[in-house]
């Protein structure tokens, strides 16, 4: 019998709609989120759908990230952590 990877289900919020996307950024995105969506879907023209789809995306990503643990563990290590192991994967592919 072979172990099965750990399955992580993050539960996250529906996004389905702007008004689900908006309330998914006041409860679950980063400080600032909701604003700045709305800043820029205010400023987005609506002519343009691949604008205000570009939009959409990036802030739904944001959510998703901020509701992902092991995606706010990476993102709160310090540089100097991300250097030294960068400087180690080098080592290690540059003696091979």
């Amino acid at each position: 019998m072979t172990i099965q990877p750990e399955h992580h289900d993050h539960a996250l919020p529906p996004m389905h709609t702007l008004a689900e996307l908006r309330t998914a950024l006041r409860h679950g995105g980063f400080d600032g989120d909701a604003a700045a969506f709305e800043r820029e879907l205010a400023a987005a023209d609506l002519d343009d759908p691949a604008a205000v789809r570009g939009i959409v995306q990036a802030y739904r990503r944001r959510v998703t990230l901020h509701s992902t643990p092991e995606a706010m563990t990476a993102l709160s290590r310090s540089t100097d952590d991300v250097e030294a192991e960068l400087r180690r994967k080098l080592a290690t592919e540059g003696g091979q």
